[in-house]
């Protein structure tokens, strides 16, 4: 642990201010040794290259609306995925607060997916012993990724809605093993809301300019994403800040529809969905939730990942080679669930060219090919599919299943962690109640440079 360098928020938001020789090592380990700690400094939203903040405009012809909408790209973290982000901030707030030590703590990641990868990835960096626990249900390519990573995982019964299972796994194990086991759970920790208020938010914030000089967008309209942890949302909270006309934009599958109709069920977006509102959401800062289908998500990923898909969008829709390689590339399930909800914002608000609503990516398709090869076999596809697709969901997407943040809603959504915080995690009334002061949620925002300032402490 001693040889392990751990970087602050500052360092994330900003890698051009890592020190030279770190910075070196790291951009030479992100190929050569990605299991290297270094790779730590490769927690951003910048281009592997340092060339710029990674995103990508979607074409308008596909997505028919007025407004331009942004992809923040996060397949180029470590393991592929943006939540590597709070898994590194959770365990790196727990270090240096002196509640984990390497060699005799187990870090437990309860997760459906991209974190409890995340959680594997981050934890045997820095010497710790590391348990996943998501339900069985989930695609192989989680659990490879799991074990090519130094940990182990816990199936537990389920798939992506199944999240109260995992839930009472954790509490077996700190029942049974409380001097060993700690849990480093993403919807609860506020490390997880920390690192997107902090790091992704302020990322957003400062590409505003250089959206604003190439695209001719005024500000930020908005910042949409569907809600599994809910900690990619709190980048809402930052750029509503810096921009108080943005509207924060919640997604949520129909199939599933928590927050927009007390609702519950399965569904098929993975990293989304999970059936509870996780105790870091800011839920009474949220101005408009969306429920997007499953369905429609996985055929809108089936296009863009095939290669019929990417000839018939060159050659039906005017994108160039490199747009329709690029969507090949950098969009998972969960970034097209996003890409349909913002379609739904952008209409539903009547935004138009001089708007910019932005959107993460999560992940991308490398961790799914087993669910598309499944489309594959079951369903095919050819370049009348394609356009059927593209026209009857991308262009003509609905504005059902949208619902504004009004008062009376903000407190309803808010009312719901009842049942999951207080019923069954041991959570008091007076905790929750706590969270419809928006002062509770600045005094979270404000430890960003405490811990930054411990994390520093540990280098001298």
């Amino acid at each position: 642990m001693a040889n392990v360098l751990f970087p602050t928020f500052e360092e994330l938001l900003h890698p051009d201010k890592v020190d030279s020789e770190i910075r070196r090592r790291a951009d030479a380990a992100r190929v050569n040794d990605p299991l290297d700690p270094v790779n730590y400094f490769n927690i951003n939203w910048q281009k592997p290259d340092h060339s710029g903040t990674n995103y990508f405009v979607m074409p308008q012809s596909l997505t028919n609306v007025a407004c331009q909408i942004v992809v923040m790209v996060a397949k180029d973290f470590p393991t592929g995925s943006h939540k590597v982000g709070p898994a590194y901030s959770v365990m790196a707030e727990k270090y240096v607060n002196g509640d984990i030590e390497p060699g005799k703590h187990t870090l437990v990641f309860p997760s459906t997916g991209n974190y409890g990868i995340g959680g594997s990835w981050v934890g045997p960096r820095a010497g710790f012993k590391s348990q996943v626990i998501l339900p069985e249900g989930m695609s192989r390519e989680r659990f490879e990724k799991i074990e090519s990573y130094g940990a182990g995982y816990t199936k537990t019964y389920g798939s992506e809605s199944n999240v109260k299972e995992i839930y009472d796994e954790c509490n077996r194990l700190m029942r049974e093993q409380p001097d060993t086991v700690r849990i480093m759970n993403q919807f609860s920790e506020m490390g997880n809301y920390r690192f997107h208020y902090h790091v992704t938010g302020n990322t957003i914030v400062e590409l505003e300019a250089e959206l604003r000089a190439t695209l001719g967008t005024r500000g930020i309209a908005g910042f949409a994403s569907a809600m599994g942890s809910a900690g990619t949302i709190a980048a809402g909270d930052r750029i509503k800040q810096a921009f108080p006309d943005a509207k924060i934009i919640g997604i949520e599958p129909v199939q599933c529809p928590t927050l927009f109709n007390n609702g519950y069920g399965s569904h098929e977006i993975q990293g989304i969905g999970d059936k509870h509102v996780t105790w870091i959401h800011h839920v009474t800062n949220m101005d408009l939730l969306t429920c997007v289908d499953d369905v429609e998500c996985l055929r809108i990923t089936h296009v863009f990942t095939r290669n019929v898909g990417t000839q018939t969008l060159m050659k039906d829709y005017g994108l160039t080679e490199k747009q329709a390689l690029d969507l090949k590339n950098i969009f998972g399930i969960s970034g097209v669930c996003n890409l349909l909800g913002a379609i739904k914002a952008a209409k539903h608000y009547g935004l138009g060219k001089h708007d910019v609503l932005v959107i993460p990516a999560t992940d991308n398709n490398e961790r799914y090919e087993s669910v598309m090869e499944h489309w594959d076999s079951h369903h095919g596809l050819d370049a009348a599919g394609v356009n059927a697709r593209i026209g009857g969901i991308l262009r003509h997407q609905k504005t059902d299943w949208v619902q504004d943040g009004t008062p009376e809603n903000r407190k309803r959504w808010h009312n719901l962690k009842y049942y999951t915080w207080v019923e069954q995690q041991g959570k008091s009334v007076d905790e929750l109640n706590a969270q419809l002061n928006p002062e509770w949620w600045l005094s979270h925002q404000a430890k960003v440079q405490d811990v930054n300032r411990k994390l520093e402490a540990l280098r001298r």
